[in-house]
């Protein structure tokens, strides 16, 4: 019997690289109405409540109890264990969540926090599954996902800081310092927080700094990248095709998605992220 690896719907894995995986959704509230995302709420609903006046969108983990009847259910079906891999703590409460599941259950599920999101949560919930499919211990999986995200970094920019500044996701001295210098962010994940990385004037230069970083977090690896946007994708098209153009055939994998709904809501319109993964 197998381990199961679970993940959350922060991934943003495309659909073809999510056999193996069990995804557990975060819960996306416009105006007080709430929703799945992926199933019920979708990046552009999003997108156009936040051009809104008057509109209020806020994200909540999944709670407690989705997870202990995901754990239970995959445990029932034949399951020996299950790994639970999940967006960073320091952003979202759902690794918290899950590791209550985790103490009603018992000893037979693991929780790993990824210390990222989107593809930076993606590339060690693939290590984890792929581990699980060679019939790894559930010890052996954690490893692998740990090790998988130590080797991930995760960069994006941003047309602005607000929206990261009213979820909290960003101190109000960064996002006010942006405002204040008219300035382009680029920001990085360090140690599951999300920091200014680097500022830049124009968008243009924003995407060209954004390849260039992402040159210099792979050093000399052999890679693989993942592009995500909201509601760009000619921009995100673009930057792939210059990606591919830099790494040349050290790029092994290539995935382009658009972000969902929960991160949509803290990033705002004219995201363009770059993760990379290094591989061992």
């Amino acid at each position: 019997m197998s381990v199961a690896v679970v993940t959350d719907s922060t991934a943003y894995l495309p659909p073809s690289a999510r056999e193996g995986l069990t995804v557990v959704p975060l819960t996306v509230v416009i105006n007080g109405v709430e929703g799945s995302e992926g199933v019920d709420v979708t990046p552009a609903e999003v997108a156009r409540a936040l051009g809104g006046r008057r509109v209020s969108v806020t994200t909540s983990r999944p709670s407690p109890a989705a997870f202990a009847a995901v754990y239970q259910r995959l445990l029932d079906h034949g399951a020996s264990g299950v790994v639970s891999v999940h967006l960073s703590a320091q952003l979202s409460g759902t690794v918290e969540a899950a590791r209550l599941a985790a103490a009603e259950i018992g000893p037979a599920v693991k929780v790993v926090d990824a210390k990222s999101t989107g593809m930076g949560l993606g590339f060690p919930a693939l290590a984890a599954s792929a581990a699980a499919a060679k019939g790894s211990d559930a010890d052996a999986i954690c490893r692998a996902a740990v090790e998988a995200a130590d080797r991930t970094s995760t960069l994006f920019y941003v047309d602005t800081l607000e929206f990261l500044r009213r979820g909290g996701r960003i101190n109000a001295a960064s996002a006010l310092l942006g405002t204040a210098l008219s300035v382009k962010p680029i920001l990085n994940v360090v140690d599951g927080a999300i920091v200014v990385r680097d500022k830049v004037r124009t968008a243009s230069r924003g995407l060209a700094r954004l390849v260039d970083l992402a040159v210099d977090a792979a050093a000399d690896a052999d890679v693989d990248v993942a592009v995500h946007h909201l509601d760009g994708a000619e921009r995100a098209e673009h930057l792939a095709s210059t990606l591919k153009e830099r790494f040349g055939e050290r790029l092994r994998d290539c995935y382009v998605t658009e972000i969902g709904a929960a991160v949509a809501a803290h990033v705002g319109p004219g995201l363009a992220s770059v993760v990379v993964h290094r591989r061992p």
